[in-house]
């Protein structure tokens, strides 16, 4: 009776594939009898299946990541541009700032996914492949240490954007005062600030060197008018006039969008050399301050006409020294206004 082809078959596999058996390459040799075939199946199938597996599962990861990070950031802008919204009594949009911090944070968080899952696949693709990691993660630390001293500048100007974007600081459309020019902000990057002055310049400044920011319109702004009356007038009287002046403009259809609250007059604020200031304060939209404090100057300047309130000028007293003939000096003071 010749050998049964089943009690053999185990024998020989493991003869071929090893003491382990390895499934592939029983497989392998079961379907083809080759020895070649059984022994290289590991580096022929297993390997570059293992390869393609990583690969697809790390494109696949990072597609879902960063689609979930740009639908997150887009519904929290929503949300943000519905709350400024709210506060400014105005229809819940996504504002141009909402959305362009959504969209540099969605990049950021992007950027941050792709090359943190990018970086795990190669490691593993290089393990399958045979190559010890230990010396590989040894000298890029070294390198990485050695990009980090050599450009501490650009590093800092990414934290710092980083920070700018996380914290809200201000966004595109504020004006802000950035240190070194302060302007309306165009563009934002995780490495610059882009600002266009009054004057139209455009000013880019690297993110790591703003050490501190006055952001001039985030949420709301006020328009402060210190409004200069003469000295021997009513004060009462005209910080009433100044405050009927306001409330018209509060009331008024044109402004009533612009000014967010009642107007409020704190009373004398200073006493200056040829006036007394009463200061008056507004409470505007983002970046209306400026309109509304010269739309106001205009009304109280008609409403002083009205009431006959005088809106002094610098006065001097000059005195003019005369000597009659062979007499001592005459002395006459004259009043001179200078306008």
């Amino acid at each position: 009776m010749g050998p049964l082809p089943l009690a053999s078959a185990p024998v020989a596999t493991s003869a071929v594939c090893g003491s382990g058996s390895d499934a592939v390459c029983a497989a392998v040799y079961r379907l083809t009898g080759s020895e070649v075939l059984a022994r290289s199946s590991e580096s022929l199938v297993a390997k570059p299946a293992k390869i393609v597996l990583i690969l697809v599962l790390a494109l696949l990861t990072v597609r879902l990541v960063r689609r979930m990070i740009r639908r997150f950031t887009r519904s929290v802008g929503t949300t943000a541009a519905g709350a400024a919204g709210t506060l400014l009594h105005t229809t819940a949009v996504r504002t141009p700032r909402a959305a362009q911090r959504a969209e540099t944070i969605a990049a950021l968080g992007s950027s941050v996914v792709t090359v943190t899952v990018w970086a795990v696949a190669v490691l593993m693709v290089l393990g399958e492949l045979g190559l010890e990691l230990g010396p590989l993660l040894a000298g890029a630390g070294i390198v990485g240490v050695a990009v980090g001293f050599g450009a501490q500048n650009l590093v800092r100007d990414f934290l710092s954007g980083i920070f700018m974007l996380i914290e809200d600081q201000y966004g595109v459309g504020d004006v802000i005062d950035a240190g070194p020019a302060t302007g309306t902000v165009e563009g934002i990057s995780l490495r610059t600030t882009r600002l266009r002055d009054i004057h139209g310049n455009v000013w880019h400044i690297p993110n790591g060197v703003i050490e501190r920011v006055s952001n001039k319109s985030q949420e709301w702004s006020r328009a402060l008018l210190d409004v200069p009356v003469a000295y021997d007038a009513d004060t009462d009287h005209a910080a009433a006039v100044i405050k009927r002046a306001a409330d018209e403009a509060w009331h008024d259809e044109a402004w009533t969008e612009q000014i967010l609250a009642e107007p409020e007059v704190w009373g004398v604020e200073a006493f200056g050399d040829d006036a007394v200031m009463i200061r008056l304060v507004v409470k505007t939209r983002p970046n209306a301050q400026w309109k509304v404090a010269r739309h106001l100057r205009r009304r109280i300047k008609l409403a002083f006409d009205g009431e006959g309130i005088e809106i002094p000028f610098p006065q001097r007293t000059v005195w003019h020294k005369t000597a009659g003939p062979g007499s001592q000096v005459d002395e006459h003071d004259v009043v001179g206004q200078a306008h």
